[in-house]
Formats: structure tokens, C-alpha cells, sequence
């Protein structure tokens, strides 16, 4: 793939964030929405109405603070990164021992995971665009410095932000041992924590690599989510960076 770098002088982040909020907000749908509703939506969701065995769902965030509060977790979600990165995706990235990671698992990180009974159904590394570690930031802004083999420099319509107000979401997946009937619950349950992670954090976006088909479906969750950048392909995967707004709090 062709890479070309950023254009001389290209427009800062903070002069393109205000412009790219969607021209329709999506409305959140009230706890109190009839079983109708919640059918059509598929989005936001009545906890008392969900199928049976849903409850038993966990959402948890880590970091190198509490790691050791939950086990063998953390081992397990980059277990199941390995699996579908490396093993179902084909990409070419670090692994060890069944385990994928890279330079961005640092202590700067959080990563957010949904579990049940152990097994790691979901997950999404989440760092400030503040980060700094040895030559490294974080991944998109990495990317158009062209450090990163495989993401064009020209991942970004507009230079990479370096704000506090703004997080980067990375390696974001659910397993294949999420059914069809599941997915929109283990969904919302990644969204809500991947939200909550940036927004306690004092964060107003949200930006990352997505699967192209991604952009939409972020949107209809409400999320404000817009492409920022070109698509493109990550070993026969087709992506592109979105940016999604955060400050309206997640309601399911």
C-alpha cells in the first residue's frame, strides 16, 4: 500500500472536532421503552426484559493498578486477542505463548472487558492521546508519524490530537462465541465501559481504527460517531478512524 505522509501544514485537531458532530443527534431510548420498541431498536436496552442467561454478563476494566484483583483475566482477554487477531484475522503483530499485545499495554492504558463466567467475549484498549512511552504515543498518531507497518500515514483527514478531552479506543472485537441473539447486549455493555472509561477521564471523544462497517453502527447507538479519515485495509480487513462523542452518558 501506498503511504503518503501528513501535508505540510495541515489544520490542527481542535480546529476540525466541532465540525464533525453528525448532522442528526440519535436519541437515547427511555428505560421505560415497551418491548416493541426495544425490538426495533436493538440498541438501547431494558436490563429486566433481556433474554434469559444475559445477567450473568460482566463488564470489568483493568488497568496495571487492579490487575491483580481479578485473576487470570487479563491473561484470558489477551488469550482471546491472540485468537482473533492472529488466529481468525491473520494479522501480523506480537504474540507469545498464545498471548497478543503490543508497545501500547503499558501502565498508561485501561482495557475494558466483558466476560462471563471467565471467558472473554469482548474488549477495547483504551489510552490518552497524551500518552508518551519511549518513541511511541498511541497507534493513530504513531500511524501518520510512520512508525507502524501496515496503517497508511495517511490514516487521519487532520493532524493527530495530543488532548486530554480526547482517548483513543484500539483493538476493539467480540469473539466468534458471541451469538447472533447476544451481540447488540455485549455491544452496548463494551460501548457503556469504553464511554465511561474516557469520559471519567475527563474526555469529551473518542477515536480509533474501526472495521469500516463499524462507523454506522456506532452511530446508531448514539454515540455521534463520524469517519475521520480514508478507508483502508489491515490484512484483507477493511477500516477507517472514527471519532465518536462521549459526553452524553450511556443509557441501556
Amino acid at each position: 500500500m501506498k503511504q503518503t505522509r501528513m501535508p505540510v501544514g495541515a489544520m490542527p485537531a481542535w480546529t476540525v472536532f466541532p465540525e464533525l458532530e453528525p448532522a442528526e443527534r440519535v436519541e437515547p431510548v427511555s428505560r421505560k421503552a415497551n418491548k416493541s420498541s426495544y425490538e426495533k431498536s436493538q440498541i438501547r436496552i431494558d436490563r429486566k426484559a433481556l433474554p434469559a442467561g444475559v445477567g450473568h454478563l460482566r463488564a470489568s476494566v483493568l488497568s496495571f493498578m487492579n490487575m491483580h484483583e481479578y485473576g487470570s483475566l487479563l491473561v484470558n482477554y489477551l488469550r482471546a486477542r491472540h485468537k482473533v487477531f492472529i488466529e481468525r484475522l491473520k494479522w501480523d503483530v506480537p504474540h507469545v505463548d498464545g498471548l497478543e499485545f503490543d508497545q501500547y499495554d503499558t501502565p498508561l492504558c485501561r482495557w475494558a472487558i466483558i466476560h462471563e463466567y471467565g471467558e472473554v467475549l469482548a474488549g477495547v484498549r483504551m489510552m490518552p492521546t497524551t500518552s508518551k512511552c519511549g518513541m511511541y504515543s498511541y497507534m493513530l498518531r504513531d500511524a501518520q508519524r510512520g512508525l507502524l507497518e501496515g496503517i497508511p500515514t495517511d490514516v487521519l483527514f487532520f493532524e493527530a490530537p495530543v488532548e486530554k478531552r480526547v482517548w483513543e479506543a484500539s483493538r476493539l472485537f467480540i469473539t466468534d462465541a458471541v451469538p447472533a441473539s447476544r451481540r447488540a447486549v455485549v455491544q452496548n455493555l463494551l460501548m457503556e465501559q469504553m464511554s465511561n472509561i474516557a469520559r471519567e477521564a475527563g474526555a469529551t471523544h473518542v477515536i480509533g481504527i474501526v472495521p469500516a462497517l463499524f462507523a454506522r453502527w456506532l452511530r446508531r447507538l448514539g454515540l455521534g460517531a463520524v469517519p475521520v479519515g480514508p478507508k483502508f485495509t489491515i490484512d484483507r480487513t477493511s477500516s477507517q478512524a472514527a471519532l465518536f462523542n462521549v459526553t452524553q452518558k450511556f443509557v441501556i
